[in-house]
């Protein structure tokens, strides 16, 4: 049973396309915007924006800046 259920999988993992992509049949490629000189190739469509990627920052901890004095940061009052 379970050479069965390997087979399975092996065979369905190895059912990933391997060729160039394409838009379906009967289905039109993406239009192109009216600032591209061209429509984008399914490789440059797969490309990120930098924006959808951010770069990290690790510094989290850094000091603060002094902060002037605070009229309002009083000791609390005595009862």
């Amino acid at each position: 049973m379970r050479t069965i259920a390997l087979a399975a999988l092996l065979l369905l993992a190895s059912c990933g396309k391997q060729g160039a992509l394409e838009p379906k049949a009967g289905r039109p490629a993406p239009v192109r915007s009216e600032t591209q000189t061209r429509a984008a190739t399914p490789q440059e469509m797969l490309k990120l924006d930098p924006q959808s990627v951010p770069v990290r920052v690790d510094d989290n901890q850094a000091p603060l800046p002094e902060r002037g004095s605070d009229p309002f940061n009083l000791p609390p009052p005595r009862n």
